[in-house]
Order: structure tokens, then C-alpha cells, then sequence
């Protein structure tokens, strides 16, 4: 099964849980995992996945613009059907991690995604709307992050056994 992960970073916080989202994907036997900035999607591997992250840094209070002009215009492939699922890193617990998260989520419906965070089903750690990196615990977060992509990637091949 192919799960890819695109993320948009300025300044490489966004691109480092990006790479510890894909260390937890890959491993759960039977994943492939496609990294790429937003600027440099395989849309062959895109396609083909069955499941889809999307990561952004937040700016204002929501998503980075980049990721608002993607969703806008046409997709390079159908994501309708796709497992989706986001995480996002801020500078501040008050800066808007969690409207970023719901901005995509929102964008990731209307594509006719299905959306999936593992919330607090999985028990701790606990990734309601998905999983964010606070500059104060940077570090620490990856730990979250990596069970992050672990479960969403289990997920994806429970509900996509042939990974077709």
C-alpha cells in the first residue's frame, strides 16, 4: 500500500515531523511511503496512494497560504475516496495550530477525503483533530508524531486490505 505524505515547510520544523510521520508509517509491514514538499509531489505516487498527509506550519492563526492556493485550484489527482489525515507545527499553544488542522480538514471533506486522526480512541497519545509540534516541546513531539503515522497507516490497510 502507498501512503503519501505532502507538507509545506519554510522554515524545515513542518519537513522534520513530516520525515517522523513517515518513520511511523513505514513501519507498519506492507506501507510505502512517498515524501514530498508541496512543490514537488509525485502525482504518479500521489494517485496511487491509498491514504494522504498533509502537513503545514501555522501562520496567523491557520494553514500557510501554499497549502490554501493547492486546495483551491484542481487536484493533480482524485482524492476523493483517499484516507486523509494532518498535522500541523506553531510557534505558540495559542497560535492556531488547531484552526490549521481544521482549515485542512475542511478543504479534505469537500475533496471527498475520508479524514482520520486516531482522536482518543487509540489512547494517549491522544490526536483529536491531528498531531501538532509546539516550539516548546519540538523534541518531544516526535515521539506523537511517529505513533501518529503508525495508526493512520494501520488504518488505511484496515480499510484498504488490498491496498488497491
Amino acid at each position: 500500500m502507498k501512503i503519501s505524505i505532502l507538507y509545506f515547510s519554510q522554515t524545515g520544523n513542518t519537513r522534520t515531523m513530516a520525515e517522523v510521520v513517515a518513520e511511523g508509517a513505514r513501519a507498519v509491514p506492507g506501507v510505502e511511503v512517498g515524501l514530498f514538499p508541496l512543490d514537488a509531489i509525485d502525482k504518479e505516487f500521489l494517485d496511487a496512494s491509498k491514504a494522504v498527509f498533509f502537513g503545514t506550519p501555522t501562520y496567523l492563526a491557520s494553514t500557510c497560504w501554499q497549502w490554501k492556493k493547492w486546495f483551491d485550484e484542481p487536484a493533480p489527482c482524485p482524492l476523493g475516496g483517499k484516507l486523509g489525515a494532518v498535522f500541523a507545527t506553531a510557534n505558540f499553544a495559542q497560535g492556531g495550530a488547531d484552526i490549521a488542522l481544521q482549515t485542512l480538514l475542511c478543504h479534505m471533506l469537500v475533496k471527498g477525503m475520508l479524514v482520520y486522526s486516531g482522536g482518543g480512541a487509540c489512547g494517549s497519545p491522544y490526536t483529536h483533530l491531528g498531531a501538532v509540534a509546539l516550539r516548546e516541546n519540538f523534541e518531544e513531539s516526535k515521539a506523537m508524531f511517529r505513533i501518529f503515522g503508525e495508526r493512520v497507516a494501520r488504518k488505511a490497510l484496515e480499510l484498504f486490505p488490498e491496498g488497491k
